[in-house]
């Protein structure tokens, strides 16, 4: 017989939109499909940052903002709202790269990405929303609520869509995670030939989170949580694991 490996994703229908306080975790619970035991040992559980910024209150009334004479000046080079480039600013450790439409930035969290990773699609009014304050704790909590909630043994991912150094495009990449290996490490292990490979280092959650933004979608599905199956991340480990240290990065 042929055995077929195989990945599955489910997105979870029926979710509200997300407010300010909303339980995202009694919220993904009360979506999933009621019967016995839907969740499994071993799914991660996927979950679009925005509705994690949005229940933790990370959106800011742009009505709000006083940008500095810096924010004003950068917002001239960049083409941007000056009050979004205060923000911008206010998230970053670090400007590194300014161009019209863009601002590439080291965010709090350590992470190379543009405009902080501040977003205004899909939020309404005069709203910026912000990344979550700690993705990897945030996906901890959540985790925690399932597990008790299903008795399944899952893992978490926050993710995000981000652009890549030499590609075009952004990708669903991983800002968080709790209950799943974040990276595998296959150095020292054999290759088809038996040369043991050297340098090869794999991030999982990151292939993981760009296969569910395929499902998850970018516009107006609202469908911002996706059950990934098949995929083993046994272990533990954070987003964090899965940045490069400033020593090491070649682009800077």
């Amino acid at each position: 017989m042929l055995i077929r490996r195989a990945v599955e994703l489910y997105a979870v229908e029926g979710l509200p939109l997300v407010a300010p306080g909303d339980d995202l975790a009694g919220l993904i619970l009360a979506a999933l499909p009621s019967d016995d035991a839907w969740l499994q040992d071993g799914d991660v559980v996927v979950i679009a940052q925005k509705v994690v910024s949005k229940a933790e209150g990370r959106s800011v009334d742009l009505g709000t903002v006083t940008p500095s004479p810096q924010a004003v000046e950068i917002a001239a080079k960049a083409h941007k709202d000056p009050r979004v480039v205060e923000l911008i600013l206010a998230e970053s450790n670090d400007v590194l790269r300014i161009r019209p439409g863009v601002i590439i930035v080291e965010h709090r969290l350590g992470l190379v990405l543009a405009n902080a990773g501040i977003d205004r699609s899909n939020v309404e009014g005069e709203t910026a929303l912000l990344l979550p304050v700690d993705p990897d704790g945030s996906a901890q909590r959540i985790r925690e609520r399932l597990v008790a909630g299903t008795g399944a043994a899952v893992g978490v991912m926050i993710i995000d869509s981000i652009g890549r150094a030499w590609r075009n495009g952004t990708i669903g990449t991983t800002i968080g995670a709790a209950g799943v290996a974040t990276m595998r490490d296959l150095r020292g292990q054999p290759d088809l030939f038996g040369r043991k490979l050297e340098t090869t280092e794999v991030g999982a959650a990151d292939e993981v989170a760009a296969a569910a933004s395929l499902v998850m979608g970018q516009a107006a599905e609202a469908t911002p949580v996706v059950v990934v199956r098949g995929i083993d991340l046994t272990g533990s480990g954070t987003a964090r694991d899965l940045l490069r240290p400033k020593h090491m990065d070649m682009f800077r």
